[in-house]
């Protein structure tokens, strides 16, 4: 759907909608149309046009990576800048293929200024980050510079938007 159609599709139920599922995915139908004044068979109706739209693009479980870490050992969350030596839209989309592919990058945005991307990527320990940074980086000829930081602690982490209402 194009995005003037989709903008005129969307109406105050269906952002009030929206920020609840953002905030609890888990959230039952029932309970859902309860909070927004509407019959769950319609609830049900507006959720999946905002899923068939791509509005809600997914829905996840958020771990708490402090606590999976003392149960599977060390955790590493590092914040990665990566320069290119060419730009062209070839070579950055060659890059952002090959690096959205590995399983430990979590993030990657195409940035500017600056670096061409910043990565969020979380590892088991360093060992494993060194075979990270050969695999995607080092080995990579048009990778000019990587600038590492290493998540001492995470004092936020929201994947919310505030919605217009």
């Amino acid at each position: 759907m194009n995005e003037i159609v989709l903008r005129n599709a969307i109406d105050g139920i269906d952002i009030k909608l929206l920020d609840l599922l953002q905030t609890d995915a888990s959230m039952s139908n029932q309970s859902l149309a309860e909070k927004v004044h509407i019959s769950p068979p319609t609830c049900l109706r507006r959720v999946k046009a905002l899923r068939d739209n791509g509005l809600i693009e997914r829905q996840i479980a958020i771990l708490n990576t402090d606590k999976l870490s003392a149960i599977q050992g060390y955790g590493l969350t590092a914040l990665v800048e990566i320069t290119l030596d060419r730009q062209g839209v070839e070579h950055l989309e060659a890059f952002e293929a090959r690096v959205v592919q590995d399983r430990a990058v979590q993030q990657c945005y195409r940035v500017s200024p600056g670096p061409d991307f910043c990565l969020v990527v979380y590892c088991a320990d360093m060992p494993a980050y060194l075979a990270l940074a050969n695999r995607l980086f080092t080995q990579d000829a048009n990778v000019r510079n990587v600038k590492t930081f290493f998540s001492a602690k995470r004092s936020k982490f929201q994947l919310r938007i505030d919605l217009k209402r």
